[in-house]
């Protein structure tokens, strides 16, 4: 099988506190949450993103929009969803391998997404060979 990597600048995502709302009984993406989405699927349509088949690895290094304080694993779920919904995995069940890290402070904030087919050859953090 061909081997495959790709990498996506996006937005900083929203995190989990922000992403969902409670309605009566039902909780719902938040409106802030569908634009998210909305903005990633738009950027993966525009760069002709190709949807990946079988198990993957996933890293995300998230550069923050300021100083604030924020929970590393707060942010991945919408993002993790905004991809699947633009189509580049079926389901989000597909990634066996995810890091996640946080990065320098970048105006705006931005998540770097490095999407690829397992089995990887290199560890997505150093570059060294990947024994996991």
């Amino acid at each position: 099988m061909e081997k495959v990597t790709r990498v996506y600048e996006l937005p900083y995502p929203p995190s989990v506190n922000h992403y969902w709302r409670r309605v009566g009984a039902r909780t719902l993406i938040s409106r802030g949450g569908r634009q998210y989405r909305e903005t990633v699927v738009a950027m993966l349509l525009a760069a002709r993103a190709e949807r990946f088949d079988g198990q993957l690895a996933v890293h995300i290094a998230l550069h923050p929009p300021d100083q604030r304080r924020r929970d590393l694993d707060n942010a991945p779920k919408a993002l993790l969803d905004a991809l699947q919904h633009g189509g580049m995995y079926e389901d989000d069940s597909q990634i066996d391998l995810l890091i996640t890290q946080r990065g320098c402070q970048a105006a705006g904030g931005q998540a770097h997404v490095r999407i690829e087919r397992l089995p990887v050859d290199r560890c997505p953090l150093c570059g060294g060979v990947w024994t996991g």
